[in-house]
């Protein structure tokens, strides 16, 4: 009879483990999609830009997380001047704000009359100089998103 009962009492705790188990997986699986959820329902702040010192209006508004300024065809915002390197500046948005970082150009990137050499947090209001470039930064006002 003990032998039964044993038997009874070990088929008891597996079961109680893997229901344990079970439990646990199915929790970090709510929690995965509960932090995903939230991750999607950040927007990125659209970021304006306008160049300030050239004959021709070069501006444009982007929502995208990355943008890499340049003269080169493949960069985000194209700037067409000699002054300016092919891949000039990256912006980036990441910590719920925007960076501007200097992508080695030749002529040097600078806020607000300030020559940046490692990545720097941008404003709504601060000028970049990408070589003899003027320009000006508008930021979206996100503070009624979570």
């Amino acid at each position: 009879m003990s032998a039964i009962l044993i038997l009874a009492v070990r088929v008891l705790m597996a079961i109680c483990l893997y229901a344990f188990l079970a439990w646990a997986l199915y929790t970090i699986w709510q929690d995965l999609r509960a932090q995903t959820a939230i991750l999607q329902s950040r927007k990125i702040p659209a970021i304006s830009m306008s160049v300030t010192n050239m004959l021709d209006d070069q501006a444009a508004s982007f929502s995208i997380p990355e943008i890499i300024l340049g003269r080169s065809p493949a960069s985000t915002y194209i700037i067409h001047n000699e002054t300016v390197s092919s891949a000039h500046a990256r912006l980036a948005y990441h910590h719920e704000q925007w960076w501007i970082e200097d992508l080695r150009s030749t002529n040097g990137t600078f806020l607000n009359d300030e020559k940046i050499s490692t990545p720097t947090v941008i404003m709504s209001g601060d000028e970049l100089r990408c070589g003899q470039v003027n320009i000006q930064i508008q930021i979206e006002d996100n503070s009624s998103h979570p």
